[in-house]
């Protein structure tokens, strides 16, 4: 079995918008399991034969369990609340591969669009920004606290929205989160508001943490899981979350669904591109920053959209043109990209500065959607390896603690 998720709040993982360390009291009850009314969620991973949907009706019956998902697409079996001693008694059933505790996830924010301009998107003949609102074809799913559905700035394709957190009633964003990841990707090129690194990018919002930016790694392995069954549609898909937890190897084979759901979503030829999360710690600690097969992404702190150094910081006091003080670093992290205090869409309409390898991330998954457009076809390793090959080292990385520099995101070429 799995660490239980209050193993992971207690070592700090769960973080709010503001970065701050979400108190234990304030997790659900059901995540430590220690509850005999309110049992801790499960993940029942099956065999690739096995016919999830069924399968797990029979489980339901059998054992008297509430299904919260069924995924059929990038892995199949389903998640439900169960005691420790009915999980085992389900492992122990022919024809599932396994069977994990359930554990948190959140976002990975802490506190505009000068990464726009640092990342030379106006620039990309794709991108082709000019206020003249043509926008990019291409398609990215918005793993998150979902998105504002009806916001101005944003090209939200509502027939693509799903809502995978439980008690939520639809993929609308009331959080700000996830609209704001979304506007850094694709906020129209309309001469108001702001715009995105990929302008008109058609946003699928997909919702897997609660309107206080939290949630179960099985509501984020739904998402997962719709993305792939939609991977004829889909290219990039963009998750700035993560929690607790370590790369075991071999997508994931024999305890980690969400790496092997990410694996199979992979190999449909969709894109990931993840943060690296906001601990000051080693990226190698967290998942999905972690797994090799998703572009990881930490943050810079820039304040002007220009290379050199020297410009006033704003809404933090890091420097200008350095490693973020808040991003998580090491052999895991492939790009930099800047997450320091940057200006786009929120909830409700609205706008926000924000800061984070959240905010990091979406500017790199804005770059491969342009690469993508550009490049019909290209795989998701060709699509990492364009993204790294075009970055460049104009900036100070004295200050990165794993003492290597990354390349820092370019799409001037894209």
């Amino acid at each position: 079995m799995r660490s239980t998720a209050a193993a992971a709040l207690a070592a700090g993982s769960l973080l709010a918008l503001s970065g701050t360390a979400v108190a234990a009291a304030a997790a659900p009850a059901t995540l430590d399991g220690a509850t005999a009314t309110k049992p801790a969620s499960h993940i029942v991973v099956l065999d690739d034969s096995a016919a999830a949907r069924t399968v797990a009706e029979a489980h339901a019956d059998r054992f008297g369990l509430d299904l919260r998902h069924v995924y059929t697409t990038a892995i199949r079996g389903y998640a439900a609340p169960m005691s420790t001693t009915t999980a085992a008694a389900i492992e122990a059933l022919p024809g599932v591969a396994w069977v994990q505790e359930d554990t948190a996830v959140s976002t990975t924010a802490q506190t505009t669009p000068t990464g726009i301009d640092r990342s030379d998107a106006e620039l990309s003949p794709t991108a082709q920004i000019d206020g003249a609102d043509q926008r990019v074809d291409v398609d990215v799913a918005v793993i998150d606290t979902g998105v504002d559905l009806s916001h101005p700035d944003l090209n939200v394709y509502r027939g693509g929205a799903k809502n995978c957190s439980i008690g939520a009633i639809s993929a609308n964003d009331l959080n700000g989160h996830g609209s704001h990841v979304a506007g850094t990707i694709g906020a129209l090129d309309n001469t108001s508001g702001v715009v995105g690194v990929a302008p008109g990018a058609r946003i699928w919002p997909v919702k897997v943490l609660t309107d206080v930016g939290s949630g179960l790694n099985s509501d984020v392995i739904c998402g997962i899981d719709y993305v792939a069954a939609n991977a004829d549609e889909i290219e990039v898909a963009n998750m700035s979350l993560g929690g607790a937890g370590e790369d075991t190897g071999s997508c994931g084979a024999g305890g980690d669904a969400m790496h092997a759901a990410i694996c199979s979503a992979v190999d449909s030829g969709i894109t990931f591109v993840v943060a690296a999360g906001n601990d000051s710690t080693d990226a190698s600690e967290f998942t999905p920053a972690a797994y090799d097969e998703v572009v990881t992404v930490s943050a810079l702190a820039d304040f002007d959209g220009q290379p050199g150094g020297g410009a006033a910081s704003t809404c933090r006091s890091d420097q200008d043109d350095t490693f973020a003080s808040f991003s998580n670093y090491g052999a895991d992290v492939d790009i930099i990209a800047p997450g320091v205090c940057i200006y786009s869409t929120s909830m409700l309409g609205g706008y926000a500065t924000l800061s984070g390898t959240s905010m990091a991330s979406p500017h790199v998954a804005g770059g491969a959607a342009l690469y993508a457009a550009a490049n019909p076809g290209a795989t998701p390793a060709q699509v990492k390896s364009a993204l790294q090959s075009s970055g460049t080292t104009d900036w100070d990385s004295s200050d990165d603690p794993d003492g290597v520099q990354e390349r820092l995101l370019n799409v001037a070429a894209y």
